[in-house]
C-alpha cells in the first residue's frame, strides 16, 4: 500500500486535503488495484495522479478501480490522466473503473461523455 500526498486515518477514511491538495491512496497487488483520491485533480496535482498511474501499470495491473468518493474538484487535466490511463491499461489487456464519483464529479463525467466510456458503480 502506498499513500501519496497526504495522510489517511485509520479507518480508511481521507484527512480532508489542504485546498487545491491532492491526496492518493494506491492499494492492491496480483493485477488488481485500488487508487483513492482526495481532494482537488487539476492541473498542478493532476502529475501524481499520473504518476501512481503508470506505476501500477508497469507493475502489471489488469484491473484499476478508482475511488472518488472524496474527490472534491476534477478539470479537464484530470479527466485526460484518467482517460490516457485507461486507454494504456486496454491497450495492454486491462481495464479501469470510477466508484462512488460525487454528485459534482458524476455531473462533469455525464457532461464530457466519460459515463459511456467508463465503468462508473
Amino acid at each position: 500500500m502506498l499513500s501519496t500526498g497526504g495522510s489517511w486515518s485509520e479507518g480508511g477514511h481521507a484527512v480532508v486535503p489542504a485546498p487545491g491538495a491532492l491526496q492518493v491512496l494506491v492499494s492492491g497487488d496480483a493485477g488488481r488495484y485500488e487508487v483513492r483520491l482526495a481532494g482537488e485533480l487539476d492541473m498542478s496535482t493532476a502529475p501524481q495522479l499520473r504518476d501512481e498511474l503508470v506505476r501500477v501499470s508497469t507493475e502489471g495491473a489488469q484491473l484499476v478501480t478508482v475511488d472518488l468518493a472524496d474527490l472534491a474538484f476534477i478539470d479537464s487535466t484530470g479527466l485526460s490522466v484518467l482517460i490516457n490511463s485507461l486507454k494504456h491499461l486496454r491497450g495492454h489487456g486491462g481495464d479501469m473503473a470510477l466508484r462512488s464519483p460525487s454528485p459534482s464529479t458524476r455531473r462533469v463525467l455525464e457532461i464530457t461523455g466519460l459515463t459511456e466510456v467508463f465503468a462508473i458503480s
